[in-house]
């Protein structure tokens, strides 16, 4: 579903993305994404169990990864964490891990081309609460060079919603808040911290997905992140 972009201002000057379930997929977080690859690799599990084992592994490694780290390394130990917590086996383990980061690449590679064309228009930037090694991962994917600013939570110290890790891309890319346009797969994190610095927001959100209130009246929605090309204006 795509709704028309409001009109709050000029022609942006640029496009700011969410990483993890906005470019490295159509609206489905890490949390949902690892869980349907774990249900399938290691058995079902109850949210009960999955959800907080999979925070508690998450949470432990941020600002524990070296920034060199790629992809693949970061989460096999995501992966381990979640199993060492549920029990699991290492086996269970790396075969869920290894299916993530596979379909992780897939997708991001499939985003060249849309990054290439938006970025021969605009100035565009990344705004992720990441472990310590975005820029890596990015270049990892072939994707880094599409972009102007990189802004990693552990790299300057705050995390969305904060403005002023929305300030930092902004800042980095020279350019004001009215001037850009955020867009995420997070109500809470991407939509609420957009909007509290001023900047426009389009909401990318899972076709299989629950539908939660929009973050303000008018707000864009799109299901696949390639809708974002015929609602920019």
């Amino acid at each position: 579903m795509t709704r028309a972009l409001p009109v709050l201002g000029p022609r942006p000057e640029a496009v700011l993305f969410d990483f993890g379930g906005t470019l490295d997929s159509d609206g489905e977080p890490w949390k949902e994404r690892f869980f349907r690859i774990w249900s399938e690799e290691a058995g079902e599990t109850p949210r009960t169990r999955f959800d907080p084992a999979f925070y508690a592994a998450d949470d432990a490694l941020v600002g524990t990864i070296p920034p060199s780290f790629l992809l693949s390394e970061t989460i096999a130990l995501l992966s381990r964490g979640v199993a060492a917590r549920l029990g699991a086996g290492a086996a269970a383990a790396e075969r869920a891990g290894r299916r993530f980061a596979e379909e992780t690449r897939g997708t991001l590679a499939r985003r060249a081309d849309l990054l290439g064309r938006l970025s021969a228009s605009y100035r565009l930037g990344i705004v992720s609460n990441f472990y310590g090694n975005l820029q890596s991962v990015c270049e990892e994917a072939g994707i880094a060079r599409f972009f102007l600013a990189s802004i990693d939570s552990v790299v300057v110290g705050c995390s969305k919603p904060a403005p002023a890790i929305f300030e930092a891309a902004l800042a980095a890319l020279e350019v004001g808040a009215p001037a850009a346009i955020f867009v995420g797969d997070s109500i809470p994190r991407d939509m609420a911290g957009a909007r509290g610095v001023g900047m426009r927001h389009v909401l990318l959100r899972a076709t299989n997905g629950a539908a939660p209130s929009l973050c303000c009246p008018g707000d864009a929605e799109i299901g696949r992140l390639e809708d974002l090309c015929g609602i920019l204006p």
